[in-house]
């Protein structure tokens, strides 16, 4: 059976800067690196700061049509209130770049990653830290606002803030501070409405959103109405509590999925599916369609998968992967779920934060010492779905 989706309906693949540029001495992260506070150093990570064309003539190789991409804040403005031009200049021939082959530029402002002085500020637990991002918003609207339509504020804010305030795994390296991760969780909440008006005042009609992370959470067999109220508390708050403070400031929605849970009031939460990615990760397509139709029934706005991907370095189970996952988005927008873009993560092999090198989710294998790309098998899978514009299955 094939599946045709809407005409003017976006495919594209997803990069962070920190992760495909590295290289940054001005980064928290980086500065996390060579302190030895997280197991691998990213180095010049795929060095796609200076070979972004070629990776766009890869993504138009797919036949997409749009691509993800961040900019780093912290070559942006390596010292409080101080910005390059050279940096942002860097970034505009990136976004036209894209544009000259055809990809619609999503534009991130912030993946993950911060500025050193900004972290020596208390960084998002500190009162000013709206201000603060509301200024690099600001600099960055000025000098590119007309260059790009769609801008993503923030990167899964709170997925971070709990790997930063309450588990210690990344800066700034705080172990159960609860004060301070639902401090970050509301300052980070204000930045982006903060940057959500800042960036209309622009003159091209732009349009802003968030990339949230979402759960597919379903009770347990077992205690299934206990569980039940519980999956309801977690789902309000797990997925939606971010997103509710700031969906006056949205102008579509913006999910990555990755992972999909059983909740046992008791157990907690548990994956028990045969098929798993070299991360450890159940694979579940269904749970794509769930999370786009609740996302439209809780908010009525444009939805993007902005995220969906597996860690698969053998490339074994990435084409079933994204055909399963896209037939169950398709009948998500078949029963009327206004889906409108597709951005697989990711287009290259890159430095995956505390995982290093180790887990790969390229469609495009990366040597990381050579820097050499190679397409697997998967991207000619990819290449024909967004030729189509259809899936069959």
């Amino acid at each position: 059976m094939i599946r045709q989706f809407p005409e003017g309906f976006l495919w594209g693949t997803a990069t962070s800067a920190h992760q495909i540029e590295g290289d940054n001495i001005h980064s928290d992260w980086w500065k996390a690196e060579q302190e030895g506070k997280v197991p691998h150093k990213s180095g010049r990570a795929c060095d796609s700061y200076n070979r972004y064309e070629e990776d766009f003539d890869l993504a138009k190789a797919m036949h997409n049509n749009a691509h993800r991409f961040s900019l780093e804040w912290a070559r942006i403005e390596p010292e409080e209130g101080k910005f390059t031009k050279e940096e942002i200049e860097h970034y505009r021939k990136v976004i036209r770049a894209a544009k000259e082959r055809g990809l619609e530029p999503f534009v991130t402002l912030h993946h993950i990653s911060n500025p050193r002085w900004f972290i020596e500020k208390d960084g998002w637990k500190s009162k000013n830290a709206p201000k603060y991002f509301a200024r690099y918003v600001q600099f960055v609207a000025e000098h590119l606002g007309m260059e790009a339509t769609y801008w993503i504020t923030m990167n899964e804010p709170d997925i971070w803030n709990a790997k930063g305030y309450l588990s210690c795994d990344t800066p700034p390296f705080k172990k159960w501070d609860i004060f301070g991760f639902f401090t970050a969780q509301r300052h980070m909440a204000r930045a982006h409405q903060l940057a959500y008006e800042i960036i209309h005042t622009m003159g091209k009609a732009p349009r802003v959103g968030i990339a949230q992370n979402q759960n597919y959470l379903e009770p347990a067999p077992n205690l299934k109405f206990a569980n039940g109220l519980l999956v309801k508390f977690l789902v309000a708050r797990r997925n939606f509590g971010f997103l509710d403070s700031i969906q006056d400031f949205q102008d579509f929605m913006g999910i990555n999925y990755y992972n999909h849970y059983k909740i046992h009031i008791l157990r907690g939460k548990y994956q028990d599916g045969k098929k798993q990615s070299d991360f450890g990760w159940e694979i579940f397509p269904e749970g794509i369609y769930y999370l786009a139709k609740q996302s439209w029934d809780r908010y009525g706005k444009p939805i993007f998968i902005l995220e969906n991907g597996i860690a698969d370095a053998d490339d074994d189970q990435r084409p079933d992967f994204i055909r399963e996952h896209l037939v169950w988005l398709h009948r998500a927008i078949e029963e009327g779920a206004d889906v409108r873009g597709y951005f697989h993560w990711s287009l290259l092999d890159n430095f995956e934060w505390a995982e290093g090198f180790t887990k790969r989710f390229g469609l495009v294998h990366v040597d990381f010492e050579t820097f050499k790309r190679t397409p697997r098998p998967s991207a000619k899978v990819y290449a024909e779905i967004c030729r189509t514009n259809s899936i069959t299955g």
